[in-house]
């Protein structure tokens, strides 16, 4: 049972890095720092969007509209930490 815990901490690790290089990614697009013509950009950015629109989604659909401002991303990471937090305090159940 060892093994499961690790294994689900690992998979929200590597989503929360995903989220993570999502934000960064929207900032310097948004700050015209990185353009969405060039083609890698644009496949790295379309590939974050598509990963990372059903985590988003239902989200986005229970949060009001703040008017430009997604609030989404946020809820998520604070989901997924919240989430390895109730594995790392429930970690005696894998035992």
């Amino acid at each position: 049972m060892t093994s499961l815990f690790q294994i689900l901490m690992l998979i929200l690790d590597v989503v929360w890095f995903i989220m993570i290089a999502h934000i960064v990614m929207s900032w310097l697009i948004n700050f015209q720092v990185l353009n969405t013509r060039q083609p890698l950009v644009a496949q790295i950015w379309y590939g974050l969007n598509r990963l990372l629109e059903p985590i988003y989604g239902p989200i986005r659909r229970v949060l009001p509209n703040m008017g430009g401002l997604d609030l989404a991303p946020l809820v998520a990471l604070i989901a997924i930490y919240a989430m390895q937090i109730i594995l790392r305090n429930n970690a005696s159940a894998f035992y």
